[in-house]
């Protein structure tokens, strides 16, 4: 038996068209005042619902990426960062690696903006339609551990290749413990030209060891990341020390001035 479709406005409901059913009334008074014909009145409630059905399927993106809403890719100087190049960073925004399952590796000291580059690329791709998720390396490895334990990591790395690019933040701050960082191996393995993976990283490849622990799983670690990334460098003072010291110099000639 067919749903309750005893008025138009049903009909819509259960078809889903939302979109349609919220304005077809007003629109069709309109084409009826402007006589616009009953084809460009289809064509224009059409457009809306295709309208309404990606900003829906935007948002939905943006809400599983677990993105904060505050890092926008404009509102990062690269102007700071000495060589960093505003066409690369354009270009990798565009997001066209994911595609070819390529990686882009961030690195820099505390303070120079990589987790604020990682997550502006990031709403950008989901901006254009991407399925993208952030984590923290310390929360994606508990979440490995947990699955592990559990007798379910294969299941749950299978869920995370759902996401077309995962970004692993700071992954010089998990806890290095060898079990913990079997498992990010194991996953990183895994992903290895099949998805793409963003990383940011205080520690330069020399020093991945301190993270790895074991030498060839270093080693092959970092060959998988490298053979097909791009590396982006952040070499400037840290943003936050140097808002730090533009506060106390405002705060001091404050000071000077009420003196």
């Amino acid at each position: 038996m067919l749903p309750h479709t005893d008025t138009l406005e049903n009909m819509l409901q259960v078809l889903g068209l939302k979109a349609f059913m919220n304005n077809f009334q007003k629109m069709a008074e309109s084409a009826e005042r402007d006589k616009i014909s009953h084809f460009e009145y289809l064509k224009q409630l059409t457009q809306l619902e295709l309208e309404h059905r990606y900003a829906r399927r935007i948002g939905n993106l943006l809400k599983q990426s677990k993105l904060p809403r505050d890092k926008l890719l404009k509102d990062f100087q690269v102007k700071r960062i000495e060589g960093l190049s505003l066409s690369l960073i354009h270009r990798l925004a565009d997001g066209d690696f994911i595609d070819r399952c390529e990686n882009v590796l961030i690195f820099g000291n505390p303070g120079t903006g990589k987790t604020h580059l990682a997550m502006g690329m990031a709403r950008e791709w989901c901006l254009k339609g991407r399925k993208v998720l952030y984590k923290t390396a310390a929360s994606l490895v508990q979440d490995l551990l947990i699955a592990k334990q559990g007798l379910e990591l294969n299941k749950f790395i299978k869920r995370l290749d759902g996401f077309e690019v995962l970004v692993i933040d700071d992954i010089s701050y998990i806890p290095y413990e060898k079990g913990e960082t079997d498992v990010l191996f194991t996953l990183l393995s895994e992903r290895y030209e099949q998805r793409s993976v963003v990383i940011t990283s205080n520690l330069v490849f020399s020093q991945w060891q301190q993270v790895f622990k074991d030498e060839m799983t270093t080693a092959a670690v970092i060959d998988r990341l490298v053979h097909h990334s791009t590396i982006l460098e952040l070499n400037a003072i840290s943003f936050r020390a140097d808002q730090a010291r533009s506060n106390i110099q405002q705060q001091l000639q404050k000071e000077s001035s009420n003196a």
